[in-house]
């Protein structure tokens, strides 16, 4: 008997049809003697339709105290129903919402973090034979005040909560039966993953890819949680995420991520001087404006050049905080290109290959795309091109690195 931690997003439980075929996916690991526990989102569109009413409330952009206990209804609905679906089966159900389970967070409305989880009545109702059904996305603060996790926080919900009971695995059911080794809707050609590190899935998560939240990688990393990417329409032994293994036959790269959020600014002439990068990145932080790639060239003349990238909803308020910081500074210029994008390749086995860079960059070279910036870790390089080239960028480097060719042996659930 195994301890099953599931989760299963909005498109997956996006109508009763759907909560229905839900119900028999649950109902049969339960029946097959494990204990599960099923962590889900609101319904698909649910989230929207709720915050579409509360700004027009406002008349600006919802946020707050309130905000959160009017989100947390979509889940709270999506439990009620499921566990009703599932108690029609005979197969005994509980619904949980974050409060009930004493989900503890911090204090930041619409987007806390987890601090602890009294799993003590969530393992009583599993030992009496319930399949628990909870509210993700969701918690509670010291004041006791629901608060909710940010978008994408029901995988968080259900990664901790596996960390909670020791779970012997969260399985993550989505409308696509794994991870990929790049976006299929760019490269037909790309092929699932049987597993993948926890290392390079938080790379892939933050550099673009949609299949899991960031927070949620993390978690499961530092807890040792193993996570299986699954569809909940299609069979299948979908993508296990765990720590790397001495015996896997780590490829050179093991995917291709890309983010078409991007923009570019550039500060021109600027003078050479101890502190001239703080004071130009201080006011855009000040902002709250997140800078992701950096590159100085210094000049011949006293002069420096910076070139940063910026998510592309703040190009323009990138731009003005630059020039009243110039005002101040007294010289240089902004420039900047909101068409650009961050394409990036991933892989543990880059930690003991060399020549994986210029082989990207050849690849690239022959197809005439230019490389603006470049910025590498120890399993990543990433480079910024011009938009147009996105998919062809993708296309070619997923046929110089031969991600189509399948490597070790596959994974079974």
């Amino acid at each position: 008997m195994a301890l099953i931690v599931q989760k299963y997003g909005g498109t997956s439980v996006g109508s009763i049809g759907h909560i229905e075929h839900v119900a028999e996916k649950v109902a049969t690991t339960r029946n097959q003697g494990h204990k599960v526990v099923v962590v889900v989102s609101a319904m698909s569109g649910e989230t929207n339709r709720l915050m579409g009413m509360a700004n027009e409330i406002q008349g600006q952009i919802a946020h707050g105290r309130e905000l959160d206990v009017l989100l947390s209804t979509g889940e709270q609905v999506t439990i009620a129903l499921l566990a009703m679906a599932l108690q029609r089966r005979e197969c005994a159900a509980v619904s949980s919402t974050g409060a009930q389970l004493d989900i503890r967070t911090d204090n930041k409305f619409n987007k806390a973090r987890i601090k602890s989880i009294d799993a003590v009545r969530l393992k009583r109702s599993l030992d009496a034979g319930y399949v628990v059904v909870v509210a993700g996305f969701q918690g509670i603060d010291s004041e006791g005040n629901i608060t909710t996790l940010g978008r994408g926080g029901s995988d968080t919900t259900a990664v901790a909560l596996a960390a909670a009971v020791k779970a012997d695995e969260c399985q993550i059911y989505t409308d696509v039966d794994g991870v990929y080794t790049t976006d299929p809707r760019v490269e037909p050609n790309a092929r699932r993953l049987a597993r993948i590190t926890f290392e390079e899935m938080l790379e892939m998560a933050s550099l673009g890819s949609k299949v899991l939240q960031i927070r949620a990688v993390e978690f499961a990393g530092k807890y040792d949680v193993p996570i299986r990417v699954l569809s909940t329409f299609a069979e299948g032994p979908g993508t296990l995420i765990t720590f790397e293994e001495d015996s896997m036959e780590d490829p050179l790269v093991s995917g291709i991520a890309f983010n078409r959020d991007e923009a570019q600014l550039t500060v021109k002439g600027v003078p050479d001087q101890p502190g001239v990068a703080a004071h130009i990145l201080g006011p855009i932080a000040d902002e709250n404006i997140e800078v992701d790639m950096i590159v100085q060239n210094v000049g011949s003349d006293g002069t420096t050049d910076f070139t940063f990238t910026v998510h592309r909803n703040d190009y323009t308020k990138g731009m003005k905080v630059i020039d009243n910081t110039l005002k101040n500074i007294g010289g240089g210029q902004v420039g900047g290109d909101p068409n650009i994008v961050k394409l990036s390749l991933v892989g543990v086995g880059m930690r003991s290959h060399a020549g994986i860079a210029s082989r990207m960059f050849t690849a690239l070279a022959q197809e005439k795309i230019n490389i603006r910036m470049i910025s590498t870790s120890e399993i990543k390089i990433s480079v910024v091109i011009e938009e147009k080239y996105l998919e062809l960028g993708v296309r070619v480097l997923h046929e110089a690195f031969e991600l189509d060719q399948e490597i070790g042996v596959e994974d079974t659930q």
